[in-house]
């Protein structure tokens, strides 16, 4: 693998990449696309995240490289800021060319998901609604898949709900690790105006709000593996509130959060693939 090739994997967030992607992929296969429906949501999804993330990194390149970010290879200077640019605009336009294969109206979500996600790049990440584009861009996504297979019905208010608390959650998740270089370069979004524990609570308690809609959201009355589901979660979420303690204790980067965020939402999706309660 080339270096420029490798530093753009690297620029591209390619965790949160993964995952929201892999997301997006049982959600298709739960609510019946075929193998070809399944592929399109899939790269449309991997598309836009890559879209994102490489505007993210370009964005914070000059502030990465002030608190010597050695792990973000454009302020690094392991990959040209022009090809991330390139790169970036080549993945939007995807984006919309692969979410208009698909109909109209799963089109609109998945082009509202990718603007609302860029907004938080520029010029919302340093604003008090900050979490607005995350909640925005995650309802979006259940949306586009229920939206993008032929014959479906709306998708579920539930699920739309359920996916924006995760969203929600996941921006207090992933700024933690950040919230004192941010506060260096000026960055004052908001869970640096929380705080560690302020965002930490917040995004425990989204991220528990977003399981406990997805348990108790579809008809009928909830499972016992769903219930199982919902006290997992918290589990994983104080264990992982227990490592973001210590790791503030001990001046290291508490990357667990957002971990923890992503495995409880891979769990909740399950759950719900499993159960055929989607809609």
């Amino acid at each position: 693998m080339s270096s420029t090739v490798l530093g753009l994997v690297r620029a591209s967030h390619p965790e949160p990449t993964a995952a929201v992607t892999v997301v997006a992929a049982l959600l298709a296969a739960g609510v019946g696309h075929s193998n070809g429906g399944l592929a399109v949501v899939a790269l449309t999804v991997a598309a836009s995240q890559f879209a994102v993330g490489w505007t993210n990194d370009l964005l914070d390149a000059d502030r990465d490289a002030m608190v010597g970010r050695t792990d973000k290879p454009v302020a690094a200077g392991a990959v040209g800021r022009r090809t991330v640019a390139v790169a970036a605009v080549l993945a939007a336009a995807a984006t919309v060319t692969l979410a208009l294969t698909t109909n109209p109206v799963a089109a609109l979500w998945a082009v509202t998901g990718l603007l609302s996600a860029l907004l938080y790049d520029w010029p919302l990440k340093s604003t008090p609604i900050s979490v607005l584009p995350y909640a925005i861009s995650f309802g979006a996504l259940p949306a586009f898949v229920v939206s993008a297979l032929p014959g479906a019905p709306p998708p579920p208010a539930w699920l739309v709900a359920a996916a924006a608390l995760l969203g929600a959650g996941a921006h207090f998740a992933n700024v933690l690790p950040d919230l004192a270089d941010d506060a260096r370069t000026g960055v004052h979004g908001l869970p640096h105006r929380l705080g560690p524990t302020g965002s930490r609570l917040a995004a425990t308690g989204l991220l528990i709000a977003a399981t406990v809609t997805l348990v108790l959201g579809p008809p009928g009355p909830p499972s016992g593996v769903g219930l199982a589901v919902a006290g997992t979660a918290v589990v994983i979420l104080a264990l992982a509130w227990r490592s973001g303690r210590r790791a503030d204790r001990a001046g290291s980067r508490p990357v667990t959060a957002f971990r923890a965020a992503m495995l409880v939402a891979m769990i909740d999706v399950v759950l719900l693939v499993a159960s055929g309660r989607l809609v």
